[in-house]
């Protein structure tokens, strides 16, 4: 056996049919597509279309809500900290936040901040810096010695507003 002999095996790479590039292809002419009507042209946009009745998707009644307001945190676990710690993924004599966990792979998301949640347990003394907790996870965090410092996140429109000077009234008056 030589680097020069070695090849997939027969059927493992299957190219691509290439449609329309004549009659001697198989799949010339028409392309795979039939004759006529919306489906063979370009441009078809028909699923969920079921001829001017009102669609399925719509007949089904609708549930639930989403609320454009609501706060989107990454949920932390302390029990996974200590484990990024044992780990080293973490420094536990160093603050952590946000950017920490982030950094660590523990925080996914979460434009509003991170919350810490009290599943599992925390033996390393740290000081934490999020946007809110739990009141089990504090409670775990002070007994192993650490604390939690819960912050008010400004929202990136505010900050922006903020910067501009909008949104703030002039002490100036008129005379």
């Amino acid at each position: 056996m030589n680097l020069n002999d070695i090849k997939d095996n027969e059927g493992a790479r299957k190219e691509r049919m290439r449609v329309g590039r004549g009659i001697g292809s198989g799949k010339g002419k028409t392309a795979g597509r039939g004759q006529k009507g919306q489906k063979s042209r370009s441009g078809v946009a028909i699923k969920g279309f079921a001829g001017g009745q009102m669609p399925l998707h719509m007949r089904m009644p609708k549930r639930g809500f989403n609320n454009a307001f609501a706060k989107d945190y990454a949920e932390v676990n302390v029990g996974a900290i200590q484990k990024a710690i044992d780990e080293k993924k973490l420094d536990a004599k160093k603050d952590i936040d946000h950017a920490a966990l982030k950094a660590a792979g523990l925080a996914r998301g979460g434009k509003d901040g991170v919350r810490l949640l009290g599943k599992g347990e925390i033996k390393a003394k740290a000081k934490f810096v999020v946007a809110g907790a739990s009141k089990g996870a504090i409670e775990a965090v002070e007994k192993a010695g650490g604390s939690v410092d819960v912050i008010k996140l400004v929202p990136a429109g505010e900050k922006a507003a903020a910067k501009k000077g909008k949104g703030k009234k002039s002490a100036k008056t008129d005379a």
